[in-house]
């Protein structure tokens, strides 16, 4: 059976709950839409992550109440450079969304999501070590597997192979 091809129109997207939810907050908030083999996909932008996560969080009508997974894309040599992907799940609604922000290589900051869930610690501080992605409000944002003393962030895609001499 061939695959759908993937939604990017926002209009036909609007009625999904946690798009809803976002428009209906700000939908300047909301940069695109991507709906590919049954997963909604949200862009947001960098400055409406922390308050998009409250609302979808707190929403009674979709709970995205677990942060499963906070990762990042370097997509160099494009600009924006970078993509930090949030994956939320609803328990009650056996539902899941990624949330996208881009950020561009001048400065890659994003608020942290630590105090809106306090285990993104871990996540925001293994995508700052390995991409340098700096999480701004994060109360301990240092190198989590790599020495302190290492140079440079091992998965950027300017990274030297053998590491840098």
């Amino acid at each position: 059976m061939p695959l759908a091809p993937p939604i990017t129109d926002l209009e036909q997207l609007k009625n999904h709950p946690a798009v809803a939810r976002l428009m209906n907050w700000n939908s300047d908030a909301v940069t695109g839409v991507k709906f590919d083999r049954e997963e909604m996909t949200i862009y947001v932008g960098r400055d409406h992550i922390r308050k998009a996560c409250i609302l979808l969080k707190e929403d009674p009508a979709c709970p995205f109440n677990f942060l499963s997974d906070v990762t990042c894309v370097d997509l160099y040599p494009s600009e924006p450079r970078f993509e930090v992907i949030y994956h939320l799940l609803s328990i009650p609604n056996k539902e899941r969304v990624r949330l996208k922000v881009r950020l561009n290589s001048a400065s890659p900051a994003v608020e942290s999501l630590t105090p809106v869930w306090p285990g993104a610690n871990y996540f925001e501080r293994e995508v700052f070590d390995l991409f340098g992605v700096r999480f701004t409000g994060h109360p301990y944002l240092r190198r989590i597997l790599m020495p302190e003393d290492w140079e440079g962030h091992p998965l950027r895609k300017d990274y030297p192979v053998e590491g840098y001499r």
